[in-house]
């Protein structure tokens, strides 16, 4: 995992996951040093990831105040009870939909919980942080938020991609070239938000004028390096969507064939 600053109070814990063909794909969490201290998601839950260890890089666990869950899929809360138990005083930020998923594998305490919805705000102390629904999301609970302070926009999933492995760990959005960037975040909205080719187009793109008008420097994604000054090319790109193929995944024979390719020797001959 690789621990990097952008701008004066914010770090990334970027880390990422190899999908076969395609590249690696960022799973990020982040520190806000407010006032308050928040991280917004916690990684993946592999064995080999200590993300209480990473996250020491950055700030003392004990002193977190907030941890925001952009939504409760597996690699975003992957340390999330290791870190409820180094920082006693934090609460999770999620909806009732998210504390609802995660009792499904171990419950939150709700003590512990805060329930913040889209349109709402947190205080952290030195500033708010702005909950909003990104025009992209996998799932129903998503919340992104916005840094009203440092201009920043953490966006869960939506405007993800994935890309070489340096790029995806330590890297910037803005390392890419402006078509390898686009062909990456369509992939990946093909495939992690296929909804988008059932719905009403135009109701789709509204979903995204809040964005833009909320004007953040910075894009901060889950599945996205830092992207500096380039929501409106990023937005042009996932109004394409609707108009773009869907994705259709590997079947059995791919995966068989995948799974060849492993042995000693290469691909076993037809």
């Amino acid at each position: 995992m690789d621990t990097h600053k952008v701008g004066s109070d914010t770090t990334v814990l970027a880390d990422s996951l190899e999908v076969p063909g395609i590249g690696h794909l960022p799973v990020n969490a982040y520190v806000v040093t407010a006032a308050e201290p928040v991280v917004v998601d916690t990684g993946v839950g592999l064995p080999d990831r200590d993300f209480v260890a990473a996250l020491g890089e950055v700030v003392d666990p004990a002193d977190v105040r907030w941890i925001w869950l952009t939504h409760p899929d597996r690699d975003h809360t992957g340390g999330i009870f290791d870190l409820l138990d180094a920082a006693p005083h934090a609460r999770v930020v999620t909806t009732f939909l998210g504390a609802g998923e995660m009792t499904t594998e171990r419950p939150l305490p709700m003590d512990r919980v805060y329930f913040l919805n889209p349109g709402q705000s947190l205080d952290v102390g030195d500033r708010e942080l702005h909950a909003f629904r990104p025009p992209l999301f996998d799932n129903p609970a998503t919340v992104g938020c916005y840094d009203d302070r440092t201009r920043m926009c953490f966006s869960s999933d939506c405007f993800g991609g994935p890309m070489p492995r340096e790029v995806a760990e330590s890297g910037h959005a803005n390392d890419l070239k402006p078509e390898e960037l686009r062909g990456a975040q369509l992939l990946w909205a093909t495939i992690d938000s296929p909804w988008v080719h059932l719905v009403d187009p135009e109701k789709y793109r509204a979903t995204m004028e809040p964005l833009r008008q909320m004007g953040p420097e910075v894009v901060l994604g889950t599945h996205l390096p830092p992207a500096v000054r380039m929501l409106d090319r990023m937005i042009e790109t996932i109004a394409m969507v609707p108009d773009s193929d869907p994705f259709v995944g590997p079947d059995q024979a791919a995966l068989e064939q995948l799974l060849t390719s492993f042995q000693p020797g290469g691909p076993v001959p037809a």
